[in-house]
């Protein structure tokens, strides 16, 4: 047995570190845990019986092709499939060659990571952020340029003071990070207006943008909001999309959009990395797509959550002491609670547990671990009954926590 492992292994997996929210999964597998801490969709959902059909189609069918090797850029059926649902559904102008089939979204984050970050570089994102992405980015050395959200909006005056401050220091981001749709954690949607500042900055400055959409199909109310890529017409924009919250999270199939130059890059790396997606996956998806399967399961998907997002809200509004704020997401799977700055909700975890009940803590969603003082809920998944009692546990173990705390001690976060 080696010794002195820590010699041989690289500088990039010596950066890695275990994902906040499968630790805290780890913790809520006690019984009677209400975990409201994953972004897991909800079971019920997955259409089993219409999948059951489509792998006796793809194994009638195309058993050997789909038992196979499969090229690196994907089924070419699914990826047609795939270009045109996102010219119909997202106003994306692209074809079948504009498309790479990925291991889901997260492994694109990886091909970008690897193709865009060297040791010391910079990226922009904002801040709070998808925890997924500060991993894969981080393990490869970057560093983050964290920019706030004002309500919904990217905060474009001060994204333009830092890229001005970095640059005069000679500091030149390499993309701007952002999940504008149902944010993770937020829940929050940027407004097209900002949508478009945000492009015409990353024009200004030559970056790209990196638009994260694994939730923009799962809209409760009000009409869609038009996708950055959407509005791209340089190739500026790195668009990166799922199936695992619109079909099942275990097919691990996702999709990227990006301009032809980028595209060859990552097929090079897929090559590197596992050669190519799941092929038998990849044709189960495409006859469910074909047979029009997935419009219907998507309005499916939208009344389940739309209606568990408004009992949690509710739940939220009778439990929930003074001088608490969270979000009101008009779709995705989460919501995000600001506490007093007197309240750590890292510290508040362990006593959260032990009333089981489970969320995730803020501060892992910034790159600088600030915000200590907030939360991200998931409404997704728990049975209706238990996000009720989930918030009632969660409120109690809130209000033992200000009752600890001198009234001048309290004052509200910044929010989001």
């Amino acid at each position: 047995m080696v010794v002195n492992l820590e010699r041989l292994f690289s500088s990039k997996a010596t950066r890695m570190k275990a994902s906040e929210i499968r630790e805290i999964l780890k913790l809520t597998q006690a019984p009677g845990v209400i975990s409201m801490a994953g972004g897991l969709p909800n079971p019920d959902a997955f259409p089993v019986e219409i999948i059951r059909q489509c792998v006796d189609r793809v194994l009638t069918e195309h058993a050997l092709s789909a038992l196979q090797y499969g090229t690196t850029e994907g089924l070419p059926a699914l990826r047609s499939e795939i270009a045109k649902r996102m010219r119909e559904k997202k106003g994306i102008d692209c074809e079948m060659h504009d498309v790479l089939v990925i291991n889901g979204a997260q492994q694109g984050l990886s091909f970008i990571a690897f193709n865009f970050i060297d040791p010391g570089d910079t990226y922009i994102s904002t801040a709070p952020t998808y925890l997924g992405a500060i991993q894969a980015f981080h393990a490869f050395g970057a560093n983050c340029e964290a920019i706030p959200m004002i309500d919904e909006n990217f905060d474009i005056d001060a994204l333009r003071r830092n890229i001005n401050r970095m640059t005069k220091t000679g500091v030149y981001p390499k993309f701007i990070y952002v999940v504008p749709t149902f944010q993770n954690p937020s829940g929050e949607t940027m407004p097209l207006d900002n949508r478009k500042a945000l492009l015409e900055v990353a024009s200004e400055y030559d970056l790209l943008i990196v638009e994260d959409d694994p939730y923009g199909e799962l809209l409760f109310e009000g009409d869609p909001v038009p996708t950055i890529k959407s509005l791209d017409r340089k190739g500026r924009v790195i668009y990166l999309g799922t199936f695992s919250k619109i079909l099942a999270p275990g097919f691990r199939l996702g999709w990227t959009i990006a301009s032809r130059d980028i595209l060859n890059k990552f097929i090079l790396t897929k090559q590197a990395m596992d050669l190519c997606t799941n092929v038998f996956g990849q044709y189960v998806a495409y006859e469910y797509m074909s047979q029009g399967y997935l419009d219907q399961q998507i309005l499916k998907i939208r009344e389940m959550y739309g209606r568990k997002r408004d009992i949690m809200l509710n739940a939220i509004k009778e439990h929930f002491p003074p001088g608490i704020k969270w979000t009101t997401p008009t779709g995705g799977l989460f919501l995000w609670v600001t506490l007093p700055r007197s309240v750590n909700t890292r510290l508040m975890l362990q006593k959260a547990l032990e009333k089981k009940v489970a969320y995730v803590v803020g501060d892992a969603f910034y790159p600088d671990g600030s915000q200590y003082n907030s939360m991200r809920l998931n409404f997704s998944y728990c049975k209706d009954e238990e996000l009720r009692e989930g918030v009632k546990r969660l409120a109690d173990v809130i209000r033992e926590e200000l009752e600890m705390t001198p009234d001048e001690e309290r004052s509200i976060g910044n929010g989001v």
